[in-house]
Parts: structure tokens; sequence; C-alpha cells
């Protein structure tokens, strides 16, 4: 079959990885900022314990507190999830930890505290999160340091593809991933985004929109290795598609088997 240029380049820029490294994440379903629900918070620890019961893999989000520890949270800002106020960055662990999740007992755990609980027995996405203005390195250090050693399977995946790109760098080892949308995007300059940030993040897999799906640009990556997980799965007509696009599909609410 004759590649077009871009195709090309994919191979060069961003080569597939060994098909072992990212196998995993295709036996699994993932519980969504873990199994939440009226009563259960998303993003906590009876969350993660929930989905380990239900037999499924964890999808999780981290940012930076003030003093420079990977913390599992969502927002920005703590303003939806708890009764609190203000940026998730103005507070030390310890302050976080001690914040209650709205509709549950839980606080904010950091992400060691999170893989202590997790101990292998579920596979893990853990999503990198990252903004403009914000230095992207020393969440990715605390999270490698969080990681290493760890039992079972994991891998981070972030929207911004600098982060995969340090992975790559500092801990190739670890699968990496790049979260990917063509939201607002599908013209011929989004196509060409897309693959730019394939060229600078050399991912291991596509974590990708549901909504975009089928896509032509995932479809080539996945058939020429690279992994492809999707989210956010919420229904049971996006569970179909998943299953018929996507390699695992990242759910939750009635999205989840």
């Amino acid at each position: 079959m004759r590649l077009s240029l871009s195709g090309l380049l994919d191979r060069w820029l961003a080569p597939a990885p060994d098909p072992r490294k990212v196998a995993w994440i295709g036996a699994h379903e993932f519980a969504h900022r873990g199994l939440h629900g009226p009563d259960i918070p998303e993003n906590s620890q009876t969350g993660f314990a929930a989905a380990i019961a239900r037999d499924m893999g964890i999808e999780l989000d981290v940012q930076c507190s003030a003093d420079g520890a990977a913390v599992v949270f969502h927002d920005w800002e703590l303003d939806r999830l708890t009764a609190e106020r203000g940026p998730v960055s103005e507070r030390t662990a310890t302050e976080l930890g001690a914040i209650r999740l709205t509709g549950g007992a839980d606080g904010i755990p950091t992400l060691p505290q999170v893989l202590d609980l997790i101990d292998g027995r579920a596979p893990l996405l853990i999503e990198i999160k990252s903004r403009a203005g914000t230095p992207y390195a020393p969440l990715c250090e605390a999270v490698s340091r969080a990681i290493k050693g760890r039992p079972g399977d994991l891998a981070i995946m972030s929207f911004d593809p600098r982060v995969s790109r340090w992975f790559a760098r500092h801990s190739p080892a670890t699968p990496r991933g790049l979260v990917m949308t063509e939201e607002h995007d599908r013209p011929i300059l989004g196509s060409l985004r897309r693959h730019l940030w394939l060229w600078v993040a050399r991912p291991d897999f596509l974590a990708y929109d549901i909504r975009d799906l089928p896509s032509r640009f995932a479809a080539a990556q996945r058939a020429r290795g690279l992994a492809l997980p999707s989210w956010t799965v919420r229904s049971p007509e996006l569970r179909a598609r998943a299953t018929e696009h996507a390699d695992a599909p990242i759910a939750e609410g009635a999205g989840v088997a």
C-alpha cells in the first residue's frame, strides 16, 4: 500500500511501540475518574476501590499541589467538586487531603496514596494535567517518581504533547499516550495539527474522543500499532461505537458495562 507523505512522517517521527508494551490496554474497560456516581465522588479513593471490585481498569487525573506533589483531582479550581474555592495549585498536598470531596467522605488524595490502594490490582491510565503558563516538567517528575517500581500495568497520558515527549526521553519504558479531540478542528489545519502533535509526543497510544470516531487519523494510527482507548463513553450507543472503532472504552454512568 502506498503511504502518504504524512503517513511516512508518522512512521519516522512517531514510530509504533512494541505491541507487548500496550497490549494490556485493549484487554480492559476503564472507569473514567474511578467508578463514581451520585454517592461516590469522581477521582476518589472510594470510586477507585469500586472500580477494583468490578474488575475494571481506572483512569484518573493528576496535577501539582503548591508543594510539588502529584495530587489526584480533575478541575483546576476546587469550586465544582468541594465546598472550598480557589486554585488547587495554591494548596499543599496536606491541605488538599483535608478537603472533603462533595458527595462523599473522601479527601483529595495524592497519587502515591492511590497507587498504594490499587497495589497492582487494576490497570491504570494517569492523565497528567497541563495548561499554558504552568511548567509541566515538575509534575512529570513527580509522577515518574510515584510510579517507579509500582506493580501492575500503568500508563501516563496528556493533551499536552510535551508530557508524552518528556516520558519518551526520561522514562521510555513507561507507556505514554496523547489525549486527542477533533472538536472544532476538522479542516486541513486541524489535520496538520494532529500530525504535528503526534510527532512531538511520540506516543505509544492515543486516547481519543469518542465523539470523533470513526476518524481517519485515529484509524491510521491504530492500524500501524498505536493502541486506541476512547473517552468518555457515557451510553450504550457510545459503547457500541467504541467497540467497533477503538480498543478500550473509558466509561462512566450508563456507558459502563
